[in-house]
């Protein structure tokens, strides 16, 4: 239901702007990720998860776009295909939805060893070191599922979600506590809506950029060289903050031990406050992360590209390798 609320969306703007063209949704599929439910999604350990069937009807010439969560791509696409769009970022801060019972309630006052649900590594590494009475376990599933078994059941306390999606779904009204970075940095490109395409497909590409939203883009791209540097995944807990004041972009990288009890965490800025040149030529179509980006600033996006990786690479010369690694063992053994 959220996959399909994000696509209306991303077809309603492409009709404003296209009115004399025809859009039709023409495919509803499962993806791997949808169909393994009794596993957690750090466990599979395939790459593109919840892409995988989608790409191969783009390049079968089925469909022309796929609407994505853009958290959900991996910082390399698979050759052929790029990121067309980066949609105007909704908030990517995560939510707690409290059971019924503790309507009111925060993480902080839930009873001791009250039990919350999650699937993320990263939630439960960073809110395990924050409320350490508190116990987290594996909630799969989407949205719909995941808020049934809270509410029909006694298991969890709480489950932990995106904002992001409660919001597109219009369940706003749910979320009992919103976390701030303090409390819990996000994903790499939560709240974030990405519309992929066929790399050579120049009048799709040219189409779809017009839904580009320059700050995201430049957040998101900050964000994904710091994964990408870090070779981080979901099997991981890599966590972000970015904003953008001032043409100045600040990002906020941390990695954590599954438990959270080892962490690292970091800022720095770049500016990229740089004027939209013509840059004909070949350098129109960079790739940066697998985003294509040809309405924002050159520079600025290398200038948000290198920040995430010289981001990383901090991290990596304080010991960050090792906290993954070990974290990556240590879920591998689950």
């Amino acid at each position: 239901q959220l996959a399909r609320i994000q696509t209306d969306s991303v077809v309603e703007m492409l009709r404003e702007l296209y009115p004399d063209l025809h859009f039709e949704i023409a495919v509803a599929m499962s993806t791997t990720g949808d169909k393994i439910l009794d596993t957690a999604l750090s466990k599979i350990g395939e790459k593109s998860l919840f892409t995988k069937e989608l790409e191969n009807a783009l390049e079968r010439n089925e469909v022309d776009l796929v609407v994505h969560s853009l958290k959900d791509l991996p910082t390399s696409l698979p050759p052929g295909f790029t990121i067309g769009a980066v949609c105007k970022r909704e908030n990517p801060l995560d939510a707690v939805v409290f059971h019924p019972k503790n309507c009111g309630k925060t993480l902080s006052l839930l009873p001791e060893k009250s039990v919350i649900g999650t699937s993320s590594l990263r939630r439960a590494a960073q809110l395990k070191k924050k409320f350490p009475q508190l116990e987290f376990r594996d909630i799969r599933g989407n949205l719909n599922t995941r808020l049934n078994k809270l509410d029909e059941k006694e298991d969890f306390s709480a489950i932990i979600l995106a904002a992001a999606g409660l919001k597109r779904m219009g369940w706003e009204n749910r979320i009992g506590q919103l976390l701030s970075p303090e409390d819990c940095l996000y994903a790499v490109g939560q709240g974030a809506l990405a519309v992929e395409v066929r790399a050579k497909d120049q009048e799709i590409l040219n189409m779809v950029s017009a839904l580009h939203d320059a700050d995201t883009v430049l957040r998101c791209i900050a964000e994904r060289a710091f994964m990408k540097r870090l070779e981080g995944g979901c099997s991981v807990p890599v966590a972000v903050n970015t904003v953008l004041k001032d043409g100045q972009l600040y990002l906020t990288g941390a990695v954590y031990s599954l438990d959270g009890s080892d962490s690292l965490k970091e800022t720095m800025q770049t500016s990229v406050h740089y004027p939209q040149q013509n840059e004909d030529g070949p350098n129109d179509d960079v790739q940066r992360v697998g985003i294509t980006a040809k309405n924002v600033p050159g520079q600025a996006q290398e200038a948000a590209e290198n920040l995430g990786v010289e981001l990383a690479g901090l991290l990596l010369s304080k010991g960050a390798k090792h906290i993954l690694s070990v974290a990556r063992q240590l879920n591998d053994a689950r």
